[in-house]
């Protein structure tokens, strides 16, 4: 029975710590709003609590999620979009004052405190557009067969040119 307690303990345990990991955080600027993609590895039934935040000058700002209490300059301006393996943050009326380094942190409730995270720098003349990045990201497999498509139609003998 001991036996048994531990090897549920010590799978507890693994899936906690290989369960969730942020795998990428990138920043875009959709209209007047900084887009900030938190990807993540999502292997466990457990919830996981996310956070996002900011720090300016040493100082850290909650900006939305479970991980801390967001500050209230920041709520109506944020929303977030939620799947399996991706937080989408949005933050309307992006200006100069919102620049800083961004950090998207996960881990499961319920559990030790066992955090995974990532950071990006964020400066408002160096944003780039979110369409063209997600374009080339999100849809290269499209473009890839869209160039192909001629010739291989020609070589099927579906058309000639």
């Amino acid at each position: 029975m001991n036996s048994a307690f531990t090897f549920v303990l010590l799978l507890t345990v693994f899936q906690v710590a290989w369960g969730q990991k942020v795998t990428s955080l990138t920043a875009c600027l959709s209209n007047q709003s900084l887009r900030l993609d938190c990807r993540h590895e999502n292997t466990t039934t457990m919830p996981l609590q996310y956070g996002f935040s900011m720090t300016r000058e040493t100082k850290k700002h909650v900006i939305y999620g479970a991980i801390g209490v967001p500050e209230h300059s920041y709520r109506t301006r944020t929303s977030l979009s939620s799947k399996h393996n991706i937080k989408v943050l949005y933050i309307s009326g992006f200006t100069s004052k919102d620049e800083g380094t961004y950090t998207c942190e996960l881990h499961q409730s319920g559990q030790p405190p066992l955090i995974s995270s990532m950071n990006v720098s964020v400066l408002k003349d160096k944003l780039v557009m979110c369409g063209g990045v997600s374009l080339l990201t999100q849809h290269t497999s499209w473009l890839l067969l869209l160039l192909l498509s001629p010739p291989l139609l020609q070589a099927v003998g579906f058309i000639s040119l």
